[in-house]
């Protein structure tokens, strides 16, 4: 039989999403299924291996996947011919107080941001399943709150909240634009394909 690592590596680079430990054990025939310990120790030796790689593995919200450096961006982007779309500063502002507020109203992010929010910026994040409704407010018209998703934290490379970086590291909304267009080439290549243009 194939090593654990080698197993692991395989299903990882097939999955085209996130895996959990869960998922990984779920490859297994009942009789062979490997331990948490096993399965994170397999992760680890593969982690080991792509060290000075163009590849790496790493642990998002949703699981464990194998991802191009993010430094390799600028060349890999460039095998789609389309550029990604680009995110307004209305939606990125409105993205990122969500990301540090949540859980907030519509109403709420328009007082922080001192504008309407409208409507297309709310169904943009919405659709891409970065924010999603997490309840309603306990006030007159019970207006809906707005949170993140795991979907959100994995696009950005994160594991938790607890890893946004500080309010005072993301001072310029511009330097987050960049990070957006140097994500991961997979995203890059799905934004071309759909050739969506956000507002």
């Amino acid at each position: 039989m194939s090593s654990l690592k080698n197993i692991v590596e395989g299903a990882l680079l097939a999955a085209g999403e996130p895996l959990t430990l869960e998922r990984l054990q779920g490859l297994f025939p009942d009789d062979e299924i490997p331990d948490r310990a096993q399965l994170r120790q397999a992760l680890d030796e593969l982690a080991h291996d792509c060290e000075g790689r163009g590849i790496e593995l790493k642990e998002v919200a949703s699981g464990y996947r194998l991802q191009v450096r993010a430094e390799l961006a600028p060349w890999v982007s460039r095998l789609w011919e389309e550029r990604p779309a680009r995110y307004s500063r209305a939606l990125l502002e409105t993205l990122a107080i969500i990301a540090y507020r949540q859980p907030v109203t519509r109403g709420e992010i328009e007082e922080i941001r001192g504008v309407s929010v409208g409507t297309p910026i709310i169904r943009t994040l919405q659709e891409r399943e970065w924010i999603r409704v997490v309840g309603h407010r306990d006030v007159p018209g019970r207006p809906a709150m707005f949170g993140t998703t795991r979907k959100f934290l994995d696009y950005f490379n994160l594991k938790s909240l607890d890893e946004l970086p500080s309010l005072i590291e993301l001072q310029d909304l511009d330097e987050l634009q960049s990070e957006l267009d140097l994500k991961f080439p997979e995203e890059v290549r799905s934004d071309s394909a759909e050739g969506n243009q956000h507002e």
